[in-house]
């Protein structure tokens, strides 16, 4: 899942200034030039708009009166909708229907009515790629695991689709059954899942030896902030010196969630993050209470690290508050805004760039490591050994 922005544009005003009568006819003649100007501008969009929707009415018109089978008006309709996001390229954008709005929102606050994963769009090969299946879900219960590409929906191939709509698309009413084709090296698999109610616990924690904390964050949601709190405040009470802050494998979330996590650790007042849209108007998000952890830290990433993930990493990173390790991560350095709509449905679409506190902008590059530490798959399988905490541990206590 993807940042959540609201944004309001202000109608841009054309102010003269008049200083004397010696200049009136100048004025005169470059306010004319310019109604001219604007007037023929708008006449060539009216037309190229006017142009597009009686072309589109003109087609649905012939498939009506000539397709030999029943037209699925509504389908018809959707399809249109989505074409003018898949049009952009951009696969962060898209449109949403009012139930896939109304999944979606649930989604965010931590619990909906799906089957358990969680998933990370690959530009490489337009699929979703799941990060997690959550233990004990419907998913994870039916075999799909970690690493698995999700290539169809309901035998629809997604290929290209943004994958909040996908997700969308695979929760729906409890009870209810989805099919999920993964691919899985060069093995193609449909599973049948039941959906049913899920409830993600983003933030997991323990006490490691010689005092060091440890939590890791699986997502940013509405949920996390208090549940990386509770976190805080119970490896606190046990005396905690030092902290690991896992956000491998975190696709990313809500902007509000990891600008009020960062808050954690910076001052009152620090920028985390800044955002800026395409006439160049800037949005600062800072720390908001005076606490501030003052103990070494670490933060772990790796190439799922996406998005908010790369917000928090970043901020760490640029205030020097924690030693950031592991491998680079994603590379999502935009924003995208959902835009609710008076019918009920909505859409997403690309609307700024974001920057860390020192002005970098990651998006296609992603944050790099203080420290390499590769990932030992075959250690992990064979031995449970995890050798990037394990070298995190190490930096920690040396």
């Amino acid at each position: 899942m993807d940042f959540e922005t609201q944004k309001m544009r202000k109608k841009a005003t054309w102010k003269g200034v008049f200083i004397g009568g010696g200049i009136m006819l100048g004025v005169g003649m470059i306010v004319t030039t310019f109604i001219v100007v604007f007037f023929l501008s708008y006449i060539g969009r009216f037309y190229s708009e006017n142009k597009m929707t009686a072309k589109v009415n003109q087609l649905i018109e012939h498939v009506k009166e000539m397709y030999l089978y029943e037209v699925d008006e509504e389908a018809m309709e959707n399809a249109i909708y989505d074409a003018i996001f898949e049009s952009l390229g951009d696969p962060y954008a898209g449109y949403y229907t009012k139930e896939e709005f109304e999944e979606l929102m649930q989604d965010s606050e931590g619990t909906y009515c799906g089957i358990g994963v969680a998933v990370q769009a690959e530009v490489d090969t337009g699929y979703l790629r799941v990060i997690e299946a959550y233990e004990g879900a419907p998913a994870a219960n039916v075999g799909i695991a970690a690493g698995d590409l999700i290539i169809a929906v309901d035998d629809e191939d997604i290929y290209g689709v943004d994958a909040d709509l996908v997700a969308s698309r695979i929760r729906g009413k409890e009870g209810t059954d989805v099919k999920i084709k993964i691919q899985r090296g060069d093995m193609k698999v449909t599973y049948t899942v039941t959906r049913r109610v899920v409830t993600i616990k983003t933030v997991a924690y323990e006490m490691l030896e010689n005092k060091i904390g440890y939590i890791q964050i699986a997502q940013f949601d509405v949920a996390t902030v208090k549940q990386f709190e509770d976190a805080i405040k119970d490896l606190e009470s046990q005396g905690m010196t030092s902290l690991i802050v896992d956000v491998r494998d975190n696709p990313g979330g809500r902007l509000d969630s990891v600008v009020n996590i960062v808050d954690f650790f910076v001052g009152k007042g620090d920028l985390v993050v800044y955002t800026q849209d395409k006439d160049g108007k800037r949005t600062d998000y800072k720390g908001a209470t005076a606490y501030a952890l003052d103990i070494p830290c670490v933060v772990l990433v790796n190439g799922n690290s996406a998005s908010a993930s790369e917000v928090f990493a970043g901020a760490m990173q640029d205030y020097e508050i924690a030693h950031i390790m592991g491998t680079q991560s994603f590379g999502k350095g935009i924003v995208q805004s959902i835009v609710p709509l008076t019918d009920g449905t909505a859409f997403k679409i690309t609307v700024e760039d974001y920057y860390t506190p020192d002005g970098n902008n990651i998006h296609g590059i992603g944050i790099t490591p203080d420290t390499v530490v590769e990932f030992d798959a075959d250690a992990y399988l064979n031995e449970e050994k995890d050798t990037q905490l394990e070298a995190a541990i190490d930096y920690l206590t040396k």
